[in-house]
């Protein structure tokens, strides 16, 4: 006989202000404890040094976080000049050191050779497997290793520093918009390489991921005031909310049941559609009954098949 899962089954998005210096798995658990949820995962890991836009997802909203990752993300970040650390952040030592200081104008220069696809070389210390292992345990072995670089977008790239803060000699605030797998130190160690000097990040906060905003967020600990209370479920986004940029399908309730049991279901009489005849093959779709979420499904000729069924 199959083991209760503990705790209860709530259904949806959570976006949390992630505090500084703490993991993103001790915010899930911490969460997890906060509502007694039964299944939570974070979509995104953000670094402990980092602080801002996490989302959780809960219950069937696990399912669809593949689907919210590979949405645009939003940073803002500082540089700290003239020194380069272990890590490409504030955590590691300081590996390298330079006088020079890059000016205003000479950051502005740099700025445009980083737009749109770029190649980048992830950093020593990230989760990066390299015959099964991760690239920070071998790090911190001392071990001799390369990584491979990568294709990464970044759509825009500003120097500007947010409200109550300013550059100085030594530091310079930034903004980007990027897609999935950019890494933020990557790019501070680049552009002060570019510059003729050496940098890494001293602060980092994510503004946004995919559908999810700042203005979506709450923090860790005004959660935890609320614990188990219904106001606490107020703060859920539906689990279709990270599903905004896949075409919606809509279906009967004899389709539905269908798809949930793990048919397809045949377009063909809807074939004529706007809705089917903009679908590709192999093209995702979210169905949908009324108001209730089905199922992720692929279209293929002329059918939808179960990819993963929501079970709301």
């Amino acid at each position: 006989m199959a083991r209760k899962r503990k705790g209860r089954p709530i259904h949806g998005w959570l976006i949390i202000d992630k505090p500084l210096e703490v993991t993103s798995t001790q915010v899930v658990g911490r969460v997890r404890r906060a509502l007694d949820a039964q299944k939570i995962g974070h979509g995104g890991t953000l670094d402990p040094l980092a602080t801002g836009v996490l989302p959780l997802a809960l219950g069937e909203a696990t399912k669809t976080v593949s689907y919210a990752m590979d949405g645009r993300k939003t940073y803002r970040f500082q540089v700290r000049w003239g020194q380069a650390t272990s890590t490409d952040d504030g955590e590691g030592e300081v590996i390298e050191s330079s006088d020079l200081r890059p000016g205003q104008a000479e950051i502005e220069a740099a700025l445009p050779a980083f737009l749109g696809t770029i190649q980048q070389i992830p950093p020593r210390f990230s989760a990066i497997k390299l015959q099964g292992e991760r690239a920070y345990d071998l790090a911190r072995d001392n071990q001799d290793f390369e990584l491979a670089a990568r294709s990464v977008e970044i759509y825009r790239f500003e120097h500007c520093a947010p409200e109550g803060e300013s550059d100085d000699k030594d530091h310079s605030w930034f903004e980007i918009d990027c897609g999935k797998g950019t890494y933020v130190r990557s790019l501070a160690r680049d552009l002060a390489r570019n510059l003729g000097t050496f940098g890494h990040v001293s602060a980092l906060r994510r503004l946004s991921v995919g559908p999810f905003h700042e203005e979506d967020a709450i923090s860790l600990e005004s959660l935890e005031a609320l614990g188990h209370s219904p106001a606490a479920l107020e703060l859920l986004l539906p689990v279709e909310t990270a599903l905004d940029d896949i075409p919606a399908l809509a279906l009967s309730e004899t389709e539905a049941a269908r798809l949930r049991s793990g048919q397809s279901v045949s377009m063909m009489a809807r074939s004529l559609s706007d809705q089917v005849r903009a679908l590709n093959s192999g093209s995702i779709v979210f169905a949908r009954t009324s108001d209730t979420p089905v199922a992720l499904a692929r279209y293929e000729a002329g059918e939808i098949h179960p990819v993963r069924v929501l079970n709301l």
